[in-house]
């Protein structure tokens, strides 16, 4: 016999449509837009508030025109440094010898240019070349050989400070040509003319918080397409209205110093580029993909092996572009030039949104987390705190960041 099915009488519960309910879904949504956004907006928040802190504690002397010039100088190759970390480590990487590859480059450059007398381009190209040849090297055994990375780069800081010393042969080498000099310590200024200030800093200042403007606004509409959360219209704008009074704030002391420094461009470039690269190219998508899920990542035909190989030349190369920086800032190459530069890199990276375990992280964070790093750093100084309690200072806040980004993940996982 066949059974009849006799259809059911009872109707599928609907979802709970009343005001509680639609109160508490969109209480829910708020929810995950602040914590989906908490970890970037934070930075910036902590940021300004560092800023203000340091700027109350020197009566002012922090946000004068010649330290923030002073800032930018100092701290810029470590900036650069910080770029290439936190693609290492959103593909699930580190690098634990850009302090010895700053070194090893900026001693090639200045045994040629200084001890042969070449001309001084001759030394950035040979410092750039030594730096992807380093990177390759990396690259090599990571990629290929299946050493971690953890292992190859701790041998390759010993391993090029080695090679440091003797290619210095234990002396320090100095002075750089002028020209040279110019790569750290040149401006541009009178270009546009000016009354007492450098009208070309402002316009520089001008494109860039439109680019700014521009980019947020069209990553606004991409989200909204996706049916992706975003923050109020009103809130984006008085965002890029803060973020743009800050950019035009910082053109306009730089412009009322000794205009805008040549390496501030070199970094704005960088920065453009490599945001480019990790946003909007094939190999920054699979980075991401490879740290965050690397199974994954090989099964959808990511080609890990290639894309680790070229994350280490890049690292490389940008530790090259922070050699010849930091030769050219204390004109001169060292032995111990570069020392602890890669903890800093590390630190900014992760204080800038990047997560331990690799796949999150963006360029404009580790930008702001140097940023956070360089004001602190500058802010004791001016107040003149000695260097331990400075160390114990950055250590506390690398701490902090990591243990909010882990705090974060534990979060999520227990919202599922």
């Amino acid at each position: 016999m066949t059974s009849i099915k006799t259809p059911s009488t009872e109707r599928p519960t609907p979802p709970d449509s009343t005001p509680a309910a639609a109160l508490h879904s969109g209480t829910s949504d708020l929810r995950a837009l602040v914590l989906n956004n908490l970890r970037q907006s934070g930075i910036y928040v902590a940021l300004v508030v560092i800023v203000g802190l340091f700027a109350i504690l020197t009566d002012g002397v922090l946000l004068s025109p010649g330290n923030i010039t002073n800032i930018v100088l100092q701290y810029s190759y470590i900036l650069v440094l910080a770029i290439g970390m936190v693609i290492l480590i959103i593909g699930g990487h580190i690098d634990l010898s850009v302090g010895s590859v700053v070194a090893l480059t900026g001693a090639v450059s200045a045994v040629l240019v200084i001890q042969q007398g070449y001309p001084w381009w001759v030394g950035v190209l040979a410092a750039l070349a030594v730096g992807v040849a380093v990177g390759a090297w990396h690259g090599f055994w990571v990629a290929y050989a299946g050493i971690p990375a953890f292992i190859v780069t701790l041998a390759g800081m010993l391993l090029f400070r080695g090679l440091t010393l003797r290619v210095l042969d234990n002396i320090s080498l100095s002075p750089f040509p002028s020209e040279y000099q110019q790569v750290a310590a040149g401006f541009l200024n009178g270009l546009l003319g000016g009354n007492g200030f450098d009208a070309f800093t402002l316009l520089i200042g001008a494109v860039a918080v439109a680019g700014y403007a521009v980019s947020g606004f069209r990553t606004r509409v991409a989200r909204i397409r996706y049916q992706q959360p975003v923050e109020s219209f009103p809130l984006f704008v008085a965002r890029v209205v803060v973020v743009g009074a800050v950019i035009m704030y910082f053109a306009w002391q730089l412009a009322h110093a000794r205009g805008l420094p040549i390496v501030l461009i070199i970094l704005a470039v960088l920065v453009l580029v490599y945001g480019l690269l990790t946003r909007r190219t094939v190999f920054g998508r699979q980075v991401y993909a490879i740290g965050g899920n690397l199974s994954a990542a090989a099964l959808s035909g990511v080609k890990v092996r290639t894309v680790n190989f070229w994350m280490f030349v890049n690292m490389g190369f940008l530790a090259a572009v922070a050699g010849v920086i930091y030769s050219s800032r204390s004109n001169g190459a060292q032995p111990a030039a570069g020392n602890m530069f890669e903890l800093d890199a590390i630190a900014a990276a992760f204080i800038g949104g990047a997560a331990v375990t690799g796949g999150v992280g963006t360029v404009v964070g580790a930008m702001v987390g140097g940023l956070i790093m360089a004001v602190m750093s500058n802010g004791m100084q001016l107040m003149g705190i000695d260097q331990s309690t400075q160390s114990v200072v950055k250590g506390l806040v690398l701490l902090v960041a990591v243990a909010f980004d882990v705090y974060n993940k534990r979060r999520a996982g227990t919202a599922r």
